[in-house]
């Protein structure tokens, strides 16, 4: 491979891990935000079913009879806003998710543009500070995939959810909880280790 290609492929390749990295760190702050806001989703959600449960037309509060009305009006207006919040934050792993994809996909389309000067050896060579181009690229590739499908689950379950769905929004955290990938996590996290002395000798 010529030398100005290969050079030019390592800049891209510094470039998107440093990409992955900040984005990486985005991601987990704004899904350490989205934690409250689902259990804020079943608490609300309970109150709501606990509010179905009680004949006020049998206890003291009957003299006020539009009490019932008004509290089911508060907590549908409560659930609209953490709803709203929650996709307020989806739109911010939106904007994670294309960063690290439109990064991924312009260093591919670098290399696919350099493949006719690459030969196996150069391709597939490691040193003590860099892993070799096949690894790194796969490495990109499957963290552009987690994140990909990450969002899509956590979208998904999202657009299930409605302010007047009791058992969906009671059930809300649980699911969102279950969609959590720690491994995957932890193997980006791995990748960045590896890949640290590359970023770093430039």
């Amino acid at each position: 491979m010529s030398k100005p290609a290969l050079l030019s492929l390592h800049q891209a390749l510094r470039k998107s891990f440093q990409s992955l990295e900040n984005n990486q760190k985005i991601w987990s702050s704004v899904l350490a935000d989205c934690s409250p806001l689902m259990v804020s989703l079943g608490n609300l959600a309970e109150q709501s079913r606990a509010l179905s449960n009680v004949q006020i037309s049998n206890t003291p509060l009957r003299d006020f009879p539009d009490l019932e009305e008004g509290l089911r009006f508060k907590l549908l207006q409560a659930t609209d806003t953490v709803l709203v919040k929650l996709n307020e934050k989806m739109s911010s792993l939106q904007s994670v998710r294309d960063s690290i994809s439109n990064q991924v996909s312009a260093v591919l389309q670098l290399y696919e543009q350099n493949t006719d000067s690459l030969d196996l050896l150069t391709v597939t060579e490691r040193s003590a500070t860099a892993p070799s181009l096949s690894d790194m690229l796969e490495w990109l590739q499957d963290a552009e995939r987690h994140y990909r499908q990450q969002f899509l689950r956590r979208k998904t379950l999202l657009q299930t959810l409605r302010a007047d769905d009791l058992s969906l929004l009671e059930a809300a955290p649980k699911r969102w909880k279950s969609l959590e990938s720690p491994n995957a996590e932890d193997r980006i996290t791995d990748t960045l280790c590896k890949v640290s002395f590359f970023i770093e000798s430039q």
